[in-house]
């Protein structure tokens, strides 16, 4: 029986997540330190003329009625006033050339960078600024120049960049609207790591010695540093210049020149700027001040700045509601000034409720990291620090698990034991052979001691500091030891001899 072809239709329902315009500038601001938020509403106002500052409520309070106006009414007055005038002035510009003005994009004048530092007070320059400079004397398209922007505020605080550049393309699309391909996004790397100081914006340390050592003049000895930290990096980075030393064909004092020049290239090229320069220098301005009373009740506080109260103009309000009640017989500029004094009001609204947003989200999630660390803020104390993940805070505030990654990214903490980033509460846990889940934080303050105790002419080896490890209550495997070691920069037994 011949078997015949047949065409089938299927409906599938596929479920599409979109930020919306409000979702992207509640993001934007959510990602803003304090200080740069004040900047961004400064430029919000001056932008918007529907949106004002003070009280929603104008009128004099009966109490202050007898006391005439004060230096603070006339000056919200005279703003009122100003922002009257810019009103007309556009509604007569409309008039004249019979055109719309152009709706502006949210949060034009803000930086989008996620990973943006806070300021620094005084006159020292930041490590962010030093790059900018640097950016703004290359030619670039405007959006090699996003890139650009975006990937020097990727820079951890040593100056490497440890996002992957598909993560990089898929934020720049999502919250910055620039698509961007990971071929675009790496020749922006490249040009990036052509400034000063040399090894900015490697993936790796391996890269940033290669980028540092590939600006030397060609030598010899150029060549041999380049295999060592290429061919031979495995040898290298377990200090194994015996058979270094035989690959290369060196002798003894030629291996010792090679070892010196090697030791001069720098792992933390961020850091090196200068301590007025570099991001783990500058003085924070915390988002939180959190405060332990003596009978260990812990309350906290946002830290508003110097945002001022935001609500839309009375005169924007008052005008749409008087042109909504007269519709019959409006004419064209009528209804454009109608257009355009709704615009300016759903952008205020919009803008003061991301605010409103912002604040929310923060205190939630500030109070969720309070209850599960509050033996901490009690007594300072770091091994007091229970296991935390972002799931963790995600599940007690309701809020996504990005929401709770970009605050805890970027935000600081005033406490009575010191100010801290919020990334400094949070820390996995590790799951002993007999059930008991500890905190990895915990783990390694109990290894960092022993080490700093340890005889320094006879180290204790990994499977050494294991059982001095169990001694003390933490059993944990060797492997283990060597990880933590690993992530805590201390080098093996025979590099901590002395």
């Amino acid at each position: 029986m011949a078997q015949g072809l047949y065409q089938t239709q299927e409906q599938k329902q596929q479920q599409l997540q979109r930020l919306s315009q409000q979702q992207m500038l509640q993001v934007r601001l959510l990602e803003m330190p304090i200080a740069e938020l004040e900047d961004a509403v400064s430029a919000e106002l001056n932008d918007n003329p529907a949106l004002e500052t003070g009280r929603d409520d104008d009128s004099i309070p009966d109490d202050a009625a007898d006391s005439g106006e004060s230096e603070e009414d006339y000056e919200r007055d005279e703003e009122r006033d100003e922002r009257a005038d810019e009103l007309d002035s556009a509604l007569e510009r409309m008039g004249s050339d019979d055109e719309m003005p152009s709706a502006e994009s949210y949060g034009s004048n803000n930086k989008d960078n996620a990973d943006y530092e806070e300021i620094v007070y005084g006159d020292t320059t930041s490590f962010i600024d030093k790059l900018n400079e640097q950016m703004n004397t290359c030619e670039l398209t405007d959006k090699q120049h996003s890139i650009m922007e975006y990937l020097i505020g990727s820079l951890d605080d040593d100056g490497l960049l440890r996002k992957d550049l598909g993560t990089i393309s898929d934020e720049l699309a999502i919250y910055h609207n620039v698509d961007a391909s990971e071929k675009e996004i790496e020749d922006a790397l490249k040009i990036l790591q052509t400034f000063d100081p040399a090894g900015i914006g490697a993936r790796s340390l391996q890269e940033c010695l290669q980028l540092q050592i590939q600006r030397k003049k060609d030598s010899k000895l150029k060549d041999l540093m380049l295999k060592v930290v290429g061919e031979l990096y495995d040898e290298f980075i377990k200090n194994h210049w015996d058979k270094i030393r035989t690959q290369l064909g060196l002798n003894e004092l030629q291996t010792k020149v090679l070892q010196d020049e090697i030791r001069k290239l720098n792992p933390k090229p961020g850091a090196s700027m200068g301590e007025t320069m570099g991001r783990n220098t500058q003085q924070i301005t915390p988002d939180f001040i959190v405060d332990t009373a003596d009978d260990g009740t812990v309350t906290f506080t946002l830290n508003n700045g110097n945002i001022p109260q935001l609500h839309v103009s009375p005169a924007f309000t008052e005008m749409l509601s008087a042109y909504k009640d007269n519709k019959t017989g409006m004419n064209r500029q009528t209804k454009e000034a109608l257009l355009y004094a709704k615009e300016k009001v759903d952008k205020a609204q919009g803008y003061i409720e991301a605010i409103r947003q912002r604040r929310h989200t923060l205190y939630v999630t500030m109070k969720a990291i309070i209850d599960i660390q509050k033996k901490f803020f009690q007594d300072g104390d770091e091994a007091d620090l229970k296991p935390m993940i972002l799931k963790d805070v995600a599940d007690r505030t309701g809020l996504d698990i990005s929401t709770i990654s970009r605050v805890s990214n970027i935000k600081y903490a005033q406490t009575k034991w010191g100010t801290f980033p919020l990334r400094f509460f949070f820390s996995d846990s590790y799951t002993t052979n007999n059930g008991e889940e500890l905190s990895t934080r915990k783990i390694k303050l109990a290894l960092k001691d022993i080490i700093d105790k340890e005889d320094k002419t006879r180290p204790l080896s990994d499977e050494a500091l294991a059982k001095a490890m169990a001694d003390k209550g933490y059993p944990i495997a060797r492997r283990t030891i060597a990880k933590y070691r690993e992530q805590m920069d201390i080098p093996v037994a025979r590099m901590r001899k002395q």
